[in-house]
């Protein structure tokens, strides 16, 4: 068996959340973000040698982990195609799925990804390498409404219509392509004592729209809605408030708007039961070991 690359991603909350998958040794798993690999390997080390894991993972890198095990089924996939793939593989229902919605800290580090700013390197973000737009391409097509709509709605940016603006009036003279060329733009509009934060937020709104991130994600859990099993468990970590609004609402409501239906009697009809009531956090220990765990909470719930 292959082991974990320590430099590609120190999996979060590794315990809690195969805990909560509840496995059984005879089970169908599916990790939908494999990346290094770190959840996919515990929930095998836990399985029978009838029990099944397919990992889904769209990014070529993370092909390259890959486990060599015989009940082991890579997917090279945006996790969207879920309910597709799951077909394919003839493995409806399935007992458990698990999502890490956070980026692989092989991604931030890797310069030519485009991911961080903390290096330069062309304007990419893309996790699948072979297709779609890139972040330049956002920064020098999108109208300036557009712009300010994304920045407001996916990094929360109080600043996001002046930023759209100045976006505009930059690439009229120079079309974007690197990163350091955008900080140069971005950064006077944050003081020093919120400069990381903010460029974070404007990165990450860049990201999720380059990715088509949240139409994936709610496409991917009304999926697991409908693949898994009476009692199967889906298992969420999430790293800001945007996902982590729709996998609440989806859990406690049954809809990722989360509308409240009734039934006669008052009860929320929803297809799941909470397994975890309050949300699930790191503890110290672990946040100072990973720092990516600062923002993860850990959402579970069981299919009735």
């Amino acid at each position: 068996m292959n082991t974990l690359p320590d430099t590609y991603h120190v999996p979060v909350l590794l315990k809690q959340s195969v805990d909560g998958l509840n496995i059984l040794p005879d089970g169908t798993y599916v990790d939908v973000t494999f990346g290094g690999g770190g959840h996919s390997r515990e929930i095998l080390a836990r399985l029978g040698e009838n029990g099944r894991l397919l990992g889904f993972d769209q990014d070529e890198d993370a092909e390259q982990n890959s486990i060599d095990d015989p009940r082991f089924t890579f997917v090279r996939s945006n996790f969207r195609y879920l309910k597709n793939f799951l077909r394919y593989y003839d493995v409806l229902p399935v007992d458990g799925i698990l999502a890490d919605l956070g980026v692989s800290s092989h991604h931030f580090d890797d310069s030519e990804r485009g991911f961080s700013f903390r290096f330069d390197g062309l304007l990419d973000m893309r996790m699948n390498k072979r297709a779609g737009i890139t972040a330049a391409d956002i920064l020098n097509t999108y109208d300036e409404s557009r712009l300010a709509d994304l920045f407001y709605l996916y990094g929360e940016l109080r600043s996001s219509r002046k930023l759209a603006t100045l976006i505009v009036q930059q690439r009229a003279r120079q079309p974007f392509a690197a990163i350091g060329q955008f900080l140069e733009l971005v950064k006077p509009l944050f003081g020093r004592d919120r400069e990381k934060k903010e460029l974070a937020k404007v990165f990450q709104a860049l990201r999720i729209e380059v990715n088509h991130e949240m139409d994936a994600l709610r496409e991917m859990l009304q999926a697991a809605t409908d693949t898994l099993r009476p009692g199967g468990r889906l298992v969420v970590i999430t790293y800001h408030s945007l996902e982590d609004r729709l996998v609440k609402n989806l859990m406690k409501t049954g809809n990722m708007e989360g509308r409240v239906v009734q039934d006669f009697y008052g009860r929320i009809e929803t297809p799941y039961l909470l397994i975890n009531n309050k949300v699930i956090v790191p503890d110290m220990e672990e946040m100072e070991r990973n720092t990516r765990s600062r923002s993860a909470k850990l959402r579970i719930a069981e299919k009735k």
